[in-house]
C-alpha cells in the first residue's frame, strides 16, 4: 500500500514545488505516466508480490530508462519524463524493501 501511496504523492509534492501555478497540469501529466504500468498485463501472473518489475516488464527495462531521463531534459515532455523516472525509481527501491 505504501508503494500505491507513494505513486501519488511523491508526483504531488515535485509538482506542488516545481511546476508553480501549472501544479495541476504537471500533477495530472505524472500520474498518467503511471499507465507504463499497463506491461504487467503481459505477465503471468499480472500480479506478484515478490516479483521486482525492474528488469521484468517491458517498459521496466533499463534501456528505457535512458528514453525516460531523455524525456525529462526536453520542455515539451518534462512532465512526462520526469513522471516515469519518479515510477522507475520508486519501483526499484520496491524491489529491495
Amino acid at each position: 500500500m505504501l508503494h500505491i501511496l507513494l505513486h501519488g504523492l511523491i508526483p504531488l509534492l515535485i509538482a506542488l514545488s516545481l511546476a508553480g501555478k501549472q501544479w495541476r497540469r504537471a500533477f495530472v501529466i505524472m500520474m498518467l505516466t503511471m499507465l507504463v504500468d499497463l506491461d504487467h498485463l503481459l505477465a503471468t501472473p499480472i500480479y506478484d508480490p515478490e516479483r521486482c518489475s525492474i528488469g521484468f516488464h517491458p517498459l521496466h527495462q533499463w534501456p528505457w530508462f535512458i528514453l525516460y531521463g531523455v524525456l525529462a531534459l526536453l520542455p515539451k515532455t518534462r512532465w512526462i519524463g520526469v513522471g516515469l523516472v519518479i515510477h522507475m525509481l520508486l519501483d526499484w527501491q520496491d524491489c529491495y524493501f
